[in-house]
């Protein structure tokens, strides 16, 4: 795990390098670059992309950032959130590691989500130094994700395979649905938070691999133009498709675990500040897990 770390602080820092030391590729200035990039080999996606870019792309975003909270609005009103007691025993769930590199990932997202909503709505907001401030900060932020991604899929990578259990849990959607606080079949992570590892992990990487090639408009990448066989502008505009597409499901999911963690259920987002859960919520939401637990004298 120490290796991996080291691994992913090197990589990190090797992009803060490139942030000094090419800042410069931010803005309007170094757009014209794009012009020399040819069309040798190309797949000629100027058409889609520009269709995509004009006409689906805002659309589909601007229906995830309404559309999902209103959602989780009426489900807060009509089923309310899960109450579980603080005032009884703990399971320690999350130890100091853990906490910390969720910690690093969570506050990275809360400040790549918005800021990338405000580059994609650049003409709502007028363009100008407010969006150039959100393009950047949305670049730098990618770094301290970009440490700890590959940290945070290791550590929880075993408990995160799909199980029987998640069939059962994805039947009754968690008990979500319901008033009534029964057990629900569910391990240390149920297939929801599983959704979502994978999601923010691989999908991350692809992420700041497709926003890294965007981030270098004028890096000429000729290993990948000889591997792909794609001209310079394709490996930008397959970027941006990918960048979109995967970040429908990364927005709209990383929504649903807002929700789930600050509403849904009450106190929920404690335990990855203080590494433990209340029993009574483990022995609910994650029953098979607790049952584990119990036959291991560990509750």
């Amino acid at each position: 795990m120490k290796k991996i770390v080291i691994l992913s602080l090197v990589f990190g820092l090797a992009m803060v390098g490139a942030f000094a030391a090419d800042s410069q590729i931010w803005g309007e200035m170094r757009i014209p670059n794009i012009l020399s990039y040819g069309q040798e080999q190309s797949l000629k996606l100027g058409a889609l992309f520009t269709m995509l870019q004009n006409h689906y792309f805002g659309k589909i975003f601007l229906a995830i950032l309404v559309l999902v909270p209103l959602v989780f609005f009426v489900h807060y009103k009509v089923i309310g959130p899960k109450v579980f007691s603080h005032e009884g025993k703990k399971v320690y769930a999350f130890d100091m590691f853990n906490r910390v590199v969720h910690q690093i990932a969570a506050i990275s997202f809360i400040v790549i989500v918005p800021t990338g909503f405000v580059i994609v709505f650049g003409d709502f907001f007028g363009g100008g130094t407010f969006v150039r401030l959100c393009k950047n900060l949305h670049g730098i932020f990618t770094i301290p994700f970009a440490i700890v991604v590959i940290p945070m899929f290791v550590m929880w990578v075993k408990d995160m395979f799909l199980h029987w259990d998640d069939i059962k849990w994805l039947m009754i959607v968690g008990g979500y649905l319901s008033k009534v606080k029964n057990p629900v079949p569910a391990g240390k992570f149920n297939a929801g938070q599983k959704t979502w590892y994978w999601l923010a992990t691989l999908g991350g990487v692809l992420m700041i691999v497709t926003g890294a090639m965007m981030y270098f408009l004028d890096f000429k990448i000729e290993m990948l133009n000889n591997i792909t066989g794609l001209s310079q502008i394709d490996l930008l505009r397959v970027s941006a498709i990918l960048h979109n597409v995967v970040g429908f499901a990364v927005v709209a999911l990383f929504f649903v675990h807002i929700y789930m963690s600050i509403f849904a259920i009450k106190g929920a987002i404690h335990s990855i500040l203080t590494g433990y859960k209340e029993e009574e919520e483990v022995k609910i939401l994650h029953s098979s897990w607790y049952r584990k637990l119990k036959e291991q004298g560990k509750v």
